[in-house]
């Protein structure tokens, strides 16, 4: 018992620190547009990250039972995957490069699983289909979304800002600055939304996957009869998990993180309010698609290629390619350097 309050202590560690870390998804861009001040923005992005957080598990059921074998999982692997994360995902915020938390966590728990399994690769679910044909395991589900997200997430916000473009050229820059400075009101509101309801549903996932194992290892037999929200005979996804997770998720946003969102709204790209509306609009459609599918997608990589889209369309040479390739450099090491991580922790614990 005492081990799973350590897993959920982590569990809301990680989540709190998911909320500062990816709040620069949410508002870089409305605030280096100056539609919003800083602490204004993190209270908007707070705000609609708690009520993103509350719509749906789809995401919570991949992490938790989609991705790795729930036989070879125990409270220390779960723990192991969260302090990977963790460890990792304070060394990017430290750094100040926008990195996967998401993928931070995935990786974790694959290399944590190895470990536990004794080095056998079959746990890992890399690619199932169900018998109603739907897919899912690594490749469908983490793999190929960290490979195509990007590029549709650069792509759109290209295609967006030429449009918007094209339809206001006989608008005075004055005028749109006040058009969209309203807007981003709107867009920055509907990223924090898909990014709560991407992001906290990960942790959500993690935290019944550890009641489920205690639930099998009957480490929550004995208890007084209030204790009973803790057993889950079924990998389902308890309210109480859910409004836990949502909460925490608001309070890290809220915090802010204010390295990531110098790097993504100042250093990579200049940015008006269209180009702000373009970028957030983009990123939210694309992470809220990926929510209603179920995917853990990283909202990180998808606006900030969104942003790069949406600033390329000024001129090529208006982002700053050698930045953006210190961010990439950190999108891919994320699962490999995490796998590592959870591998070796798990291996202490054994």
């Amino acid at each position: 018992m005492t081990l799973f309050v350590l897993v959920l202590l982590a569990a809301l560690i990680f989540e709190y620190i998911n909320g500062f870390h990816d709040t620069a998804n949410s508002i870089a861009t409305v605030v280096s547009t100056k539609v919003l001040t800083p602490r204004q923005a993190v209270v908007w992005a707070a705000f609609w990250n708690l009520v993103g957080a509350l719509m749906g598990t789809a995401v919570a059921t991949t992490i938790g039972r989609g991705l790795v074998d729930t036989n070879v999982i125990d409270m220390t692997t779960v723990l192991s995957a969260l302090l990977a994360a963790i460890i990792w995902n304070l060394f990017t915020w430290w750094l100040g490069l926008p990195s996967s938390s998401s993928h931070a966590l995935v990786g974790g728990l694959c290399g944590a699983a190895l470990t536990a399994s004794d080095g056998n690769w079959h746990v890992l679910h890399w690619h199932l289909i169900a018998e109603d044909g739907s897919h899912s395991g690594l490749w469908p589900k983490i793999v190929l979304p960290m490979i195509s997200s990007p590029f549709v997430g650069f792509l759109l916000g290209a295609a967006l800002m030429y449009l918007l473009l094209a339809l206001l050229k006989k608008l005075r820059p004055r005028l749109i600055g006040m058009i969209f400075g309203k807007a981003q009101l709107v867009s920055a509101g509907f990223m924090g939304y898909s990014h709560g309801s991407n992001d906290a549903q990960k942790t959500m996932g993690i935290i019944t996957l550890a009641l489920f194992t205690g639930t099998q290892a009957g480490i929550f037999e004995g208890l007084p009869g209030w204790a009973s929200f803790l057993e889950t005979p079924e990998f389902t996804v308890h309210r109480w998990v859910m409004i836990t997770c949502a909460l925490t998720m608001a309070a890290g946003t809220a915090a802010g993180g204010w390295r990531i969102i110098r790097t993504m709204g100042h250093k990579m790209v200049k940015l008006q309010t269209i180009h702000g509306f373009a970028a957030e609009t983009t990123a939210a459609l694309v992470i809220h698609g990926a929510s209603t599918l179920g995917i853990p997608i990283s909202t990180t990589h998808v606006i900030t290629t969104s942003i790069m889209g949406v600033g390329s369309s000024k001129r090529f040479s208006a982002v700053k390619w050698g930045l953006v390739e210190r961010i990439i450099w950190a999108w891919v090491l994320t699962l490999p350097i995490t796998g590592l991580l959870g591998y070796g922790i798990e291996k202490l614990f054994k």
